[in-house]
């Protein structure tokens, strides 16, 4: 069996795996990214995602260092407004009902923006995200929700920016090479058993670094973890997340940590693929049902679908979805609303109908009983507050009800022909148990004593995401912990103080 050496080996090359080796790098640590996708699939989930991230600031200063393309006149005629270090701590507390650990949820929140700046050093650029979480109103754009700011070239482009900077940092990646198991010597790791065209390899290192994902592509541990019918979910991201590096690290005794019967999930194209698709990216998933109703195979409605800002409920959202008969809905807009849907309703792969009467709409929604559906329209367009103005940009308290449902804000009738209506049934992003680390990224055993020579980041660390998510959040946190742990992990290395 062949055997190589280096100071650090990186499991994954998503964007927690790449922000690890390019810290593990600036600490003059030689790095080893093995990566189990081929080439044409690589980057994890984030390359699937719009790369949208959840980075706060006080003001349009600190949104410059993230952004410093801005034009004058975006900074005259945008209302970029602010998202403090204090609301987003406090949106995660909410979102995660008080549960994310507080002392890894400070240290992300902390920094955040300064992650952000250093990704920037790294080649990585970012863009308001005019798309998604701002409208026009009045001819001027407004920010809204917390998550303003986006990777140019959305998860693509995030993660072909780490991967040059990878590249011109002499950082190897090795594709096409799954680890298999932890190398150990008594209680440390020593490196990565890994298997690369068809030939299995010892590589040694003096830390190792799990950024490999969570267990989402794992339809087996989904059921047994998360539950009946989450078998039956469509993966949103990569197939090549099957809780490798969970297992790995269990296997040598590390602590299972956070939400393992939890996950980040969506309301996704019903007909969609299996797996990803990188051609579409995460235009599969459907978002702008504030604007509208979700209706099941009952044609009864189930969630409340202006609860709060897409970002704090559509995860939520997802599951709510898969615990429908069938595990799928319709979301039904009339339009009024439709020019606010965003891009991935005009994309060419979608489940759609559309009709002129609501009627006609009924016998159309593939698995619904049309009655109950008309009924279920015609109280909710009679219980609508129409003294209350609508307004996008805020949660305007315009409600209304149907099925004992209340819908709290953004309620508007459906009167108003052409009618729309989308399916969709979850979509699974990512699993939110894992591991548990400190705060400098070690992993920590059963005894929560750190596994010596052992770091990890990005999906596969539990502790942070319970029941719900607040949008943006996940690149965050890798980013975040991936930095920390190849910081970590290469001062190690290198035999400097961390």
């Amino acid at each position: 069996m062949a055997k190589e050496d280096t100071d650090v080996i990186v499991i994954g090359a998503g964007n927690a795996a790449l922000c690890a080796a390019l810290a593990a790098r600036e600490n003059g640590a030689s790095v080893i990214v093995l990566e189990a996708a081929p080439e044409n699939e690589s980057g994890g989930n984030s390359r699937y995602t719009a790369g949208l991230f959840r980075i706060p600031y006080a003001n349009i200063e600190e949104l410059e260092q993230i952004i410093p393309d801005l034009s004058e006149e975006e900074k005259t005629n945008v209302d970029f407004g602010s998202y403090t270090r204090d609301q987003f701590f406090d949106d995660m507390a909410r979102v995660t009902q008080y549960r994310a650990n507080p002392d890894l949820l400070e240290i992300m929140v902390d920094r955040a923006h300064e992650t952000g700046i250093w990704m920037c050093s790294h080649g990585v650029r970012f863009l308001p995200a005019y798309g998604r979480q701002a409208f026009k109103v009045d001819g001027k754009f407004k920010f809204w929700g917390g998550a303003h700011i986006e990777a140019t070239g959305g998860g693509p482009g995030l993660i072909g920016s780490l991967m040059g900077a990878a590249k011109s940092n002499n950082i190897e990646i090795r594709f096409g090479t799954p680890a298999n198991a932890l190398i150990t010597e008594g209680n440390q790791v020593e490196g990565v058993v890994c298997r690369t065209l068809g030939k299995t390899q010892n590589l040694f290192a003096k830390t190792v670094i799990l950024a490999c994902g969570g267990f989402e592509a794992n339809s087996e541990w989904r059921t047994r973890c998360l539950g009946p019918g989450w078998d039956l979910a469509k993966v949103r991201g990569t197939r090549f997340n099957m809780g490798d590096g969970i297992r790995m690290a269990l296997d040598i005794g590390a602590m299972p940590y956070g939400n393992w019967s939890g996950a980040h999930s969506v309301g996704w194209d019903r007909n969609a693929p299996e797996f990803g698709d990188l051609a579409v990216g995460d235009n599969f998933q459907k978002h702008s049902y504030p604007f509208g109703i979700i209706v099941n195979a009952d044609g009864d409605r189930f969630v409340d679908e202006g609860a709060d800002f897409r970002n704090y409920t559509y995860v939520r959202y997802g599951r709510a979805v898969l615990e429908q008969p069938g595990h799928f809905a319709w979301q039904v807009f009339d339009s009024k609303v439709t020019h606010l849907l965003r891009d991935e309703y005009r994309i060419r792969q979608v489940t759609k109908v559309q009709a002129e009467t609501l009627e006609d709409l009924a016998r159309i929604l593939d698995g619904v009983d049309p009655d109950s559906f008309l009924k279920t329209v015609t109280e909710f367009n009679a219980a609508v507050a129409i003294d209350t103005p609508f307004n996008p940009n805020i949660k305007d308290g315009r409600h209304s009800q149907s099925n004992d449902v209340k819908k709290s804000n953004w309620a508007n009738a459906l009167d108003t022909p052409p009618y729309e209506a989308y399916a969709i049934t979850c979509g699974i992003t990512f699993t939110f148990g894992g591991l548990r680390i400190n705060e400098h990224a070690n992993v920590l055993d059963t005894s929560h004593q750190p596994i010596p020579n052992l770091y990890a980041a990005g999906e596969l660390v539990g502790g942070i995401f319970y029941f719900n998510y607040p949008g943006g959040s996940g690149l965050v946190s890798g980013s975040v912990f991936g930095r920390i742990a190849g910081t970590s992990a290469g001062r190690q290395a290198m035999g400097l103080e961390n």
